[in-house]
Order: C-alpha cells, then sequence, then structure tokens
C-alpha cells in the first residue's frame, strides 16, 4: 500500500502514476475522506481534552464538598459525542481502506510509459541458431517419447494441465534441484512453505483484492492455493521487525502454482505454455531501501545464471507501466528462445516491489539510528519450469526425435545425456 501522507502531499503525481498504470482510482475521493477522517481526529481530541478538564473539576468540588452535578452531565454528553464521533470515524476508515488496497503501486522513474507492446529490450545473451531439420513443437516432441502426457492430464483434470511421465518427470525434478543448488550456493536461504496461505497472507504481497478472479479459493475455509511461492516466502517475516543488520535477507523455494487464468482463448493454450498448474522455483529479497534498486540488478543476473548454464538463448526487458503488476514498481521480463514455435516465451519476472508488500504485511525493520522504516521486497522466478521443459525439448532437438540432456543437468539425471 501506499503511505497516504504521501498521497496527501503528492495527489497530482499519485493519479498520473496510476493512469500510466492503466488503473483507475478515484483519489480525490480517497483525499476527501482523509480530509474528513482527520477533522473527526481534531474534534475528538478537543472534546477528551474538554472531558479531561471536567474530570478534573469534578473531582475538586467533591473533595471541597460541592455539587459536581452540573459538571457530570456535561461530561456525560462530552463522552455520547465522543463515542458518535468514534463511530464516523470507524466509517471513514473502512472507507479508506476499502479504496487504498486498490491503488497500485507506483511505476519507478525508470519504468518507460506504455503498454504490453511497449517492453525495452535492455540485453540479450546466446544465438539462435536456426537448425537444418523441422523442430517441432514441445508438445509433439514430447508425446513421440512418452514424456509428455496431455491426454492423461484433460482425463484427470480438464483442459489446462499437464502430465510428465518416466524422463519428463526425471527431467523436472533435475532442473528444480539445479536451481535450487545453484541459488542456495549463492546466498540464498532453501525455503520450503505452505501452499496454502490465508486471505491476510494474499493480500500482504498483493494478490487480493486486485487478482482474486485469478486464484483457486477453497470453499469452507478460504483458504487459497499460491500462485507463486513469492506468496508464502515473503510473508515469512510478516508482522515483523527486522535487525537492520540481517539485511539483505535472500530466500528461494520451490512450489507448484495455481492460477484460474490461462490466457487468452486461443492464445499460447497448447501443450505446457499456459496452464493452470506448474511448477516454479522462486526467489525472494528483503533489503535496505537504499541498496533495492542494485539488488534488482543482482536478483535479474542470479535468474540469467540458470539460463547461461542450460545454454538457451534468451533476452531481458523492461516492462512498460501499463504491463507491471499490480504491486510492481519496477519489472524485467527474461524471455527464453524455444525453437520449435520460433519465438520467445516469457520464463521469468524479476520485480522490486519497493515497500509496497511490507506496508500491506506490515514487515519493518529498525535501521541504525534505531529508528523503525519498511524494508523493500523483491521477488524474480528462478525459474518457470512449464516454459523451461518447452524450451530445452525444442532447443536440444535432435534430427532424428531425440532430446539431449543440457551439460549442467547430466549429473541430476544420473548420467542419461539423451532422451528418446
Amino acid at each position: 500500500m501506499l503511505d497516504m501522507k504521501f498521497i496527501r502531499e503528492n495527489p497530482d503525481f499519485v493519479k498520473e502514476a496510476i493512469a500510466k498504470k492503466k488503473t483507475d482510482v478515484d483519489i480525490d475521493k480517497l483525499l476527501s475522506l482523509d480530509n474528513n477522517r482527520r477533522d473527526i481526529i481534531h474534534e475528538v481530541e478537543d472534546l477528551k481534552a474538554k472531558r479531561n478538564q471536567a474530570s478534573s473539576e469534578i473531582a475538586k468540588k467533591k473533595k471541597a464538598g460541592e455539587s459536581a452535578d452540573d459538571a457530570i452531565a456535561e461530561m456525560k454528553k462530552v463522552g455520547e459525542k465522543i463515542s458518535v464521533l468514534d463511530g464516523q470515524l470507524r466509517g471513514f476508515d473502512a472507507q479508506i481502506k476499502s479504496i487504498s488496497t486498490w491503488i497500485p503501486n507506483l511505476p519507478h522513474e525508470s519504468v518507460p510509459v506504455g503498454g504490453e507492446d511497449d517492453m525495452v529490450i535492455v540485453r540479450e545473451w546466446g544465438d539462435i541458431v536456426k537448425p537444418s531439420f523441422k523442430v517441432l513443437p514441445h508438445w509433439e516432441i514430447g508425446e513421440k517419447l512418452g514424456i509428455l502426457d496431455l491426454d492423461a492430464a484433460t482425463k484427470i483434470s480438464g483442459a489446462g494441465f499437464y502430465l510428465l511421465r518416466g524422463l519428463g518427470g526425471r527431467l523436472q525434478r533435475a532442473l528444480v534441484s539445479y536451481m535450487l543448488d545453484t541459488h542456495s550456493a549463492d546466498g540464498f536461504e532453501e525455503v520450503t512453505a505452505p501452499y496454502l496461505v490465508t486471505e491476510e497472507t494474499m493480500f500482504g504481497t498483493g494478490q487480493l483484492p486486485k487478482m482474486e478472479e485469478d486464484m483457486y479459493k477453497t470453499t469452507e475455509d478460504g483458504m487459497y492455493l499460491i500462485p507463486t511461492a513469492e506468496v508464502s516466502i515473503t510473508n515469512v517475516y510478516k508482522k515483523e521487525i527486522i535487525n537492520g543488520n540481517d539485511l539483505p535477507i535472500k530466500m528461494v523455494g520451490y512450489s507448484p502454482c495455481f492460477r484460474r487464468e490461462a490466457g487468452a482463448a486461443g492464445k499460447d493454450t497448447r501443450g505446457m505454455i499456459r496452464v493452470h498448474q506448474f511448477d516454479k522455483v522462486e526467489m525472494v529479497k528483503i533489503v535496505h531501501p537504499d541498496k533495492s534498486y542494485d539488488e534488482l540488478e543482482t536478483l535479474v543476473a542470479q535468474a540469467e545464471k540458470i539460463l547461461q548454464g542450460l545454454k538457451i538463448p534468451y533476452r531481458v526487458g523492461t516492462l512498460a507501466t501499463g504491463d507491471l503488476s499490480f504491486a510492481a514498481a519496477k519489472c524485467y521480463d527474461i524471455e527464453l528462445w524455444a525453437a520449435g514455435v520460433d519465438k520467445y516465451l516469457e520464463i521469468s519476472s524479476v520485480s522490486n516491489f519497493e515497500s509496497f508488500q511490507t506496508r500491506r504485511m506490515n514487515c519493518r525493520f529498525r535501521d541504525d539510528e534505531k529508528k523503525i522504516q519498511f524494508p523493500h521486497t523483491l521477488n524474480g522466478s528462478g525459474v518457470a519450469l512449464a516454459r523451461l521443459i518447452p524450451a530445452i525439448l525444442e532447443n536440444y532437438q535432435n534430427e532424428y526425435g531425440t532430446v539431449t540432456i543440457p551439460d549442467v543437468l547430466v549429473p541430476y539425471m544420473g548420467g542419461i545425456e539423451k532422451i528418446g
């Protein structure tokens, strides 16, 4: 959430920033409610001061043996007025919270203005080699090799799911181990966190209320299946005050991810590209506000390290304002080349949320001067397997229908160098 004082002092800036995110929130109504709330607070404070003074006078009169009936009656009226105003104050608080929770994080000044088509490519890595043979898309080569069974997944759960068999399942397990080992070796604490979380937890990282329609919710207890391990891992420090000397905190975890949305009808719906359940390794950082944008660059490099190890061409782009998530101030997308579909696939999003999430979670830290501040949070996929496995099956495909295992994964595959 945004600091109300900042909104109050910079209303035009906030309105403009929200518009860049292609979001509409009534900031004028919010400020009007805030003004009314502050007026009531001042009035209540004056009345309480008056009540305290009357209480003191009553005590003096009683001590002097004088009648205090008139003062008691007056104090009762003041108390009743305070009670009415407290009720009005709760009403304003509820309205302010209702509007505030829909205000997105403001884009950082370095973020390009625009929409989905305005991502700015900042670098590319690796050479795209056009094979001399026709590369099959992952859903075809996966079926031929008996490692991807989409029919079974549909039979079990319906459209938008996939099932890996044999060496397909082992390939996914190898990738998870490779990523966790790589990130852990670079100082990330491995975390295995719950996949079901409370509404408060989902609110903390910004999935609620904005993305509620895309989430899977249990009916009896109101729990949510996580759309990403970011939710569970970031909330480890919900409602805590962190020692500033412990920053940065770096955590990494593997989880399945659950999302109702599976893309626009007819868009990338074949195979594993857009599905309701997929697996992902997620990195999270909680850092000092002064260092968060430097930490963002190192987090992107950490995700790139995985792809460089796999030797798959990719590119990194800065998302434009209108394509940022609700909670992000800045985001880099990493897109992996997939030879079978002959295009780039988004494989990782690496974002800086500044203090947006920590304000919602009430996660704070004590700085060197013993002052309490909100740290900044960052996260990045390290990386999404539902896009990575297709890219491996397509980029490492051989002419006669086999798939070579990337060298870095061979030890995790028990020495197996080829599928098929």
